[in-house]
């Protein structure tokens, strides 16, 4: 509540005072005091006041020396009448520090008694009571008597006994708030009656004392309604009857003041009461709120775990005040008509979020912005938050707990204080797997497939942190998903360079390895991480096959001897082959083709090998198994095509026999394997054919075959062929003649990519000897 107003401009204490200490001037207009009273006498009957008998030479001096004396007198009481005044208003506007309830009921007795101070001492009061009107002083002493002293019959009817004697401090102080209202309302009604009736227009400073005595009585009960309000949800509470009269008093100044006076009179001016109670359910609801753990920051707290325990704390007054809202103070506030509920219910959610803004002020590091943001959209957010499903909504949505602009840049921090943490996470993963590599710890075989821990580690990794986020937002979940995949995609290119450093490096750690990059592929994984995951395949990949082509690149160096016609050389190979095939067993199938970017990944692989790698489409068990099948009938007629030992004769006629059964032995097996190669089967069947025919014009027929199996071969194959027989020049000449219309016809037939994919001669290279030089003279 403001200062009241006064009709003559008298809006503020200084327009008071100016009116009662006026100078010389001003006084010269103004009635002497010995024709005007100077106002009501404030004092309870109870009270009785000795007046004072001034001494004969003060009796005998001028008017000019009395009204001098009067002046002076009242000087200490309006003093103490600015003060009251002063702070009747801070309390009403709620400016004042914050006071007990206690104090508040004994700042309303003093307040009242104040003004009984400023009244006129010495011989001017007298002899301006003695010269008075008496219709004036009647009326004076009827108001003094009803601020004071009696309540009149006439205001409210017959009354209760016991409030007969009490003045409307005292009812203000007892909490009897509508006999206190309704007594103000009578004399405000008798005030505005005697302005109307020109009754001060003599005596302004009279008008202007009540009425200001009248404003800090109401000012005074609109205190004692916030002083109600702020004791309600205290540990002693407040009675449901005061609250329903509460209730009552704040409606019946509304009924009694409906609108402002159309000219513009200060009394009878709507107090706005209900405004003022909304002002002290949002103080008390901001007094509550603050309690909690006030002066502890969340830094000074043990981290997130102190934040959180505040949070809790935070989260109990509020549920315990708005259940006791909702058992004890609605249903008093009810039964007056008066809703409370949601009044008290906006009340908390600002304080809340005024707090939390505070403490996202002050929250630092990756845990406490979590906290704070999971608090608030999943505690407090939360439909059983209160613990009853049966409450009434609001009748307009509450606003957002936290500004957009304060959750965006939370969760901004939060991103930020994540991505540390999630690449110090992974770097923690990479020590631990190296920590293995130390030990020579063999990876498990879960569900037929080699497993290293490093796909579970990861896992847990992006699942606890998406998860978490995606209990907040949608958004953030996305965003955190977007960080973990982006840290996974530096991390793997990491944990590639460090394992292939290794001494860990084995068929089965190999296998797992590959298995954990295609287990990566989670789903919402973007396409950033694509790369890295085909590049870090393809590297495990290649080394997988560079260790099997390591161990059976010495054995094929055995064939198409001499020594090779009377041994099974070949046995030894496809045990290992076997053994090989046995890893690929346990390597999962893919979900993506991860060979279509390998050529800018392998680099310096071996020219045979880098074919092998870049030109396969993704390899999964039976691709790879395919491979090696491909690799080894390459490699054997690398072999047969460069010999380092001619055959002649029967020799010849047993190499070719001897090719025969190493093909059906090589053929055999990858069956038995499982490959799908079936391709393969004819190119060391022809040219052993080629080798051993006895019947020359045959040749060409097996050539025939050869090429039209294999449209990749070229004429240095045909000539490196060719040169196993020495047919002699003639025939040699038009078996290549007839060699070149074929592969012309071919390519010109079934353009670009003839080979449908399947490559084989175009990775043997053929060196030029003496018996191709011979072959093609």
């Amino acid at each position: 509540m403001g200062f009241c107003v006064c009709s003559w401009g008298l809006g503020t204490p200084q327009g008071f005072l100016s009116l009662l200490f006026a100078p010389s001037s001003a006084a010269a207009k103004m009635p002497s005091p010995q024709s005007v009273a100077s106002g009501p006498e404030l004092h309870s009957p109870r009270e009785p006041v000795v007046p004072q008998i001034p001494a004969q030479g003060t009796r005998k001096a001028n008017s000019e020396d009395a009204s001098s004396a009067h002046r002076e007198g009242l000087r200490p009481g309006l003093g103490t009448l600015l003060r009251a005044f002063s702070k009747a208003s801070q309390r009403a506007s709620g400016c004042a520090p914050q006071e007990d309830p206690g104090l508040l009921r004994r700042s309303s007795r003093l307040l009242f008694r104040s003004l009984r101070r400023a009244r006129d001492e010495g011989p001017a009061a007298d002899q301006t009571q003695a010269t008075t009107g008496p219709g004036v002083a009647h009326g004076r002493e009827a108001s003094s008597r009803a601020m004071d002293g009696v309540s009149p019959q006439s205001s409210t009817g017959a009354g209760p006994a016991e409030l007969e004697d009490k003045s409307v401090a005292d009812l203000i102080t007892e909490r009897k708030l509508l006999a206190a209202f309704e007594q103000l309302r009578h004399l405000e009604t008798r005030l505005v009656a005697e302005k109307a009736s020109r009754t001060f227009e003599q005596d302004p400073t009279g008008f202007a004392r009540r009425a200001m005595d009248l404003c800090l009585h109401y000012d005074g009960l609109a205190a004692e309604i916030g002083a109600i309000v702020l004791e309600t949800l205290g540990p002693d509470g407040v009675d449901a009857a005061v609250l329903a009269e509460l209730a009552r008093v704040v409606r019946a100044e509304e009924e009694a003041h409906p609108e402002p006076p159309a000219d513009g009179d200060f009394l009878c001016t709507p107090r706005h009461w209900r405004q003022h109670w909304e002002d002290a359910v949002r103080r008390s609801a901001r007094e509550r709120v603050q309690q909690v753990s006030t002066g502890e920051a969340p830094g000074a707290a043990e981290g997130a775990s102190g934040l959180a325990q505040l949070l809790a704390e935070l989260g109990r007054l509020v549920r315990h005040d708005l259940q006791k809202v909702q058992l004890e103070v609605h249903p008093a506030y009810a039964a007056a008509g008066y809703p409370a509920w949601e009044a008290y219910l906006r009340a908390f959610h600002g304080a809340v979020a005024q707090r939390l803004q505070e403490l996202a002020h002050d929250a630092h590091g990756c845990e406490q912005l979590y906290v704070l943001l999971d608090w608030a959209s999943n505690v407090y957010s939360s439909p059983d938050f209160l613990g009853s499903q049966d409450l009434a909504l609001p009748s307009e949505p509450l606003p957002p707990l936290l500004a957009p602009d304060v959750w965006a840049r939370l969760e901004s921090d939060y991103t930020s204080f994540l991505e540390t943490k999630i690449a110090s996470c992974f770097d923690g993963i990479l020590q631990v797997e190296q920590s293995r590599w130390v030990a020579a710890e063999a990876p498990d075989v879960l569900q037929g497939h080699y497993h290293t821990p490093l796909s579970i580690d990861v896992h847990m990794l992006v699942a606890e942190h998406v998860k978490a986020a995606g209990a907040i937002s949608a958004e953030l979940e996305a965003t955190t998903l977007q960080i973990c995949t982006r840290a996974l995609g530096l991390f793997l290119p990491r944990f590639e360079k460090a394992f292939l450093e290794s001494g860990a490096v084995s068929e089965p750690n190999l296998c797992a390895n590959i298995n954990a990059c295609e287990e990566f592929r989670f789903p919402g994984s973007l396409e950033e991480l694509e790369k890295p995951l085909v590049a870090a395949t393809c590297a495990f990949q290649k080394r997988l096959l560079q260790g099997l082509q390591g161990d059976v690149q010495p054995l094929f160096k055995v064939l198409c001897t001499k020594a090779w016609l009377t041994q099974d050389v070949l046995q030894p190979l496809l045990d290992k082959v076997v053994a090989f095939a046995g890893h690929l067993e346990r390597v999962v199938p893919p979900r993506a083709q991860v060979w279509g970017g390998c050529r800018a990944v392998v680099g310096a692989c071996p020219g045979p090998l880098l074919l092998t790698l870049t030109q396969t489409p993704a390899l999964a068990a039976q691709e790879t198994l395919q491979e090696v099948h491909r690799y080894v009938v390459r490699e054997y007629l690398a072999q047969a095509l460069r010999p380092h030992e001619r055959f002649r004769g029967v020799e010849r006629v047993s190499g070719s026999q001897k090719m025969g059964l190493d093909a059906q032995a090589i053929g055999s097996t990858f069956q038995g394997l499982g490959s799908e190669a079936t391709w393969l089967g004819r190119a060391i069947p022809c040219v052993a054919d080629i080798l051993g025919e006895t019947y020359k014009d045959d040749i060409r027929r097996h050539l025939e075959t050869l090429i039209r199996s294999y449209p990749d071969i070229r004429r240095d194959h045909v000539l490196a062929i060719l040169a196993l027989r020495r047919l002699g020049h003639r025939r040699n000449q038009h078996l290549l003649t007839h060699a070149q219309d074929l592969l012309r016809a071919t390519a010109k037939a079934e353009g670009p990519g003839a080979a449908g994919g399947h490559v084989l001669f175009e990775e043997i290279e053929v060196p030029t000897s003496m018996d191709v030089f011979i072959t093609c003279i």
